[in-house]
């Protein structure tokens, strides 16, 4: 690890040509390299992906629990 940073591997997939456009364009637009778009969101999904189950299912059951009074809120 250099500065702080990993270093970089390459590697190839494939991807959506309109997923594809749209990366370049965001990339582009945000002036940073598709390299560096695509390695943080991965890193967000993957951290998203893991939110642990147990979390997950109390959330699901809390949402449940308290719906009406949720609705009621959102008015």
């Amino acid at each position: 690890m250099k500065n702080g940073r990993m270093k970089a591997k390459k590697f190839a997939t494939q991807i959506d040509e309109k997923v594809l456009k749209d990366l370049k364009t965001f990339a582009k637009k945000t002036d940073r390299s598709i390299s560096k778009v695509v390695n943080e969101a991965v890193k967000e999904y993957i951290q998203k992906a893991q939110v642990r189950p147990a979390f997950t299912s109390a959330m699901d059951e809390v949402l449940q629990e308290h719906a009406e009074l949720l609705r009621r809120l959102a008015k």
